[in-house]
């Protein structure tokens, strides 16, 4: 690796290039860099309401698809409003993240220590072990589509994957929810792009999935004086990723046309979806993998309390083959396969045996 765990924490992005499997030209520091980095207070990320999509004919989804896209092409975010998800679930699964990462021990979680399966790093990761790279504050779990019974399979055995089987049956409804979301989602990034809208459906029907719960625990003044971000920065490897709101806020987004950040917080119940590098990929850079970080919140009172998102993250299945879409010209990027692809950008974060090759 180009930087030990501790170098990380003074990283810029451009010592990991190697690893990368779509053009990222951008220059930015991992962790939040007090004395150089400037923030966009003007950007504002569009809110796209799903209303339109679900319930406004031809001519609605038309308009969702545009304001998606223009959001997506521009920035690589928007904001979901509308969407249909009950978001009570939300606040349960506030509570039962919680729950997970304060009540059980870490004997008890590291039972579940994450390992690749597939292209994914499935499984628990403790406290500043989500990388190699920098030691993130932030305890994270990954569950994929294999640890929900999504199929009412007999053999299906909770006790694999969860600490309790009561967590399973708490968190498929978010799943199964997020889950109807995906089509909608890809077919409309396609119309704006000009695409067959349908042409990913077979490819996302019982998709491959992460469902990630992240507890960032309460700043000590350990961490503080540490310069240690509490996710550091990157861009995620899926089509895209669906994050309902936070509570604490702390997420940043680069905006790549003005080299600054800018802080997204938007309102309870509502959705933050972007791009990710296959979706960069098959769209011939016109939908950018785009920059985010956690940092501390931005008001100190807010250090004493943990942070817990629960973002999902959609990929497609290992063998399926990432073509850049037609029409979209010159081509860029050569046809690879999705587990060759997605293990070697996340082998900077694993360790270069991570990877898969031909």
């Amino acid at each position: 690796m180009a930087a030990s765990k501790e170098e990380g924490i003074h990283a810029v992005n451009q010592e990991f290039k190697k690893y990368e499997g779509v053009k990222k030209e951008q220059e930015y520091h991992l962790v939040e860099n007090q004395e150089t980095d400037q923030f966009d207070d003007d950007f504002v990320i569009q809110t796209c309401d799903m209303r339109e999509f679900f319930e406004g004919g031809e001519e609605g989804k038309k308009a969702f698809s545009d304001k998606l896209g223009k959001a997506l092409e521009e920035i690589g975010f928007a904001v979901l409003s509308g969407h249909g998800v009950d978001t009570s679930l939300y606040s349960m699964a506030e509570e039962k993240v919680a729950e997970i990462f304060e009540n059980t021990t870490l004997n008890e979680r590291m039972k579940f220590e994450a390992q690749r399966q597939g292209s994914v790093n499935q499984g628990y990761f403790p406290i500043k072990e989500t990388t190699i790279i920098h030691p993130d504050l932030v305890e994270g779990w990954v569950f994929c589509r294999r640890a929900f019974d999504l199929e009412n399979d007999p053999n299906f055995k909770a006790a694999n994957f969860w600490p309790n089987p009561d967590y399973e049956k708490a968190f498929r409804p978010i799943v199964q929810s997020h889950e109807k979301l995906i089509l909608p989602i890809m077919q409309s990034v396609l119309a704006y792009l000009d695409c067959d809208s349908r042409m990913y459906d077979e490819k996302l029907a019982a998709t491959n999935f992460g469902f990630r719960l992240n507890y960032y625990p309460a700043i000590s003044k350990e961490d503080e004086a540490s310069g240690a971000g509490r996710m550091l920065g990157h861009e995620d490897v899926d089509l895209f990723t669906i994050l309902p709101a936070q509570s604490v806020d702390g997420l940043q987004v680069f905006n790549r046309a003005n080299g600054k950040w800018i802080r997204l917080n938007p309102d309870p119940g509502t959705i933050i979806l972007n791009t990710g590098d296959y979706m960069q990929r098959i769209t011939n850079d016109r939908l950018p993998s785009t920059t985010h970080r956690v940092s501390k919140p931005k008001e100190a009172r807010l250090h004493g309390k943990p942070r817990i998102t629960i973002p999902m993250a959609v990929y497609v299945w290992e063998d399926e083959i990432l073509d850049v879409l037609p029409g979209l010209e010159p081509v860029k990027y050569k046809p690879i396969s999705a587990i060759k692809f997605h293990t070697g950008i996340t082998s900077k974060y694993y360790g270069d045996e991570y990877a898969v090759g031909d």
